[in-house]
């Protein structure tokens, strides 16, 4: 059996306020195949967000580990988890978190010219021709609508070809029928590339056309969808 992309093991966040400690997570524990599409659901508050962090080596687990394509992160500084994320991760996000002063392709072209590629604006202009925004090259950010800039942030994450694409509420911001197509576009981009989708989101509808739902409650992940 082939090592899993993506093994959370027993994960626990404890955050201190004026009140105590507060667990966040509690022992999360669940492992991805390699290619697969996931939602991570639950209620607000739950702890998705902050499980989709600590999986990223953004945020940092109170006890526990995660291993990243055999890498496990906990193990580094976070200059070596950074260069983890670089090779190995593609994020999406509700905000989009594309840089104002860069044009559609310098937002593209960003990743790769940071791996050090000399081909990065054809990869890019590629890219963005591949989600529909051939004509849109040059513009910034600030003249693109919220869809064009999601398309953007997924021309961005997808153009290193990550072995996992972490999406946090992708949709989140835009009405329903360009989150549909964003959505579709994400979807179709997972099974061309074999890219690993690990999705948080509150839509049933998204979550239904994923391979796997791991559903979690309260800080902890219900154990029917882990052991899926």
């Amino acid at each position: 059996m082939s090592e899993p992309i993506i093994a959370v093991e027993r994960i626990t966040k404890q955050v201190k306020d004026s009140t105590g400690t507060l667990t966040i997570l509690h022992e999360i524990d669940f492992q991805l195949p390699a290619r697969q599409s996931v939602a991570i659901v639950g209620a607000s508050g739950s702890g998705k967000s902050t499980l989709l962090s600590i999986i990223a080596g953004l945020d940092t687990p109170t006890t526990g580990r995660v291993r990243l394509a055999g890498a496990d992160l906990f193990d580094m500084d976070e200059d070596q988890r950074a260069a983890v994320r670089a090779e190995k991760v593609g994020f999406v996000f509700q905000s989009f978190q594309l840089l104002g002063n860069l044009t559609a392709l310098e937002n593209v072209m960003l990743p790769l010219e940071l791996q050090g590629r000399t081909d990065a604006r054809v990869l890019a202009t590629d890219m963005l021709k591949r989600v529909g925004l051939g004509e849109r090259l040059r513009h910034y950010p600030k003249v693109l609508s919220g869809g064009e800039q999601q398309r953007v942030a997924l021309a961005r994450a997808f153009v290193v070809q990550p072995a996992v694409l972490l999406a946090d509420e992708p949709t989140g911001s835009l009405d329903f029928a360009t989150g549909e197509r964003v959505m579709e576009l994400m979807f179709e981009l997972n099974r061309e590339t074999g890219t690993t989708l690990v999705l948080v989101t509150h839509d049933r509808g998204i979550a239904a056309r994923c391979d796997r739902q791991l559903r979690i409650e309260a800080g902890r992940v219900d154990l029917a969808t882990a052991a899926l």
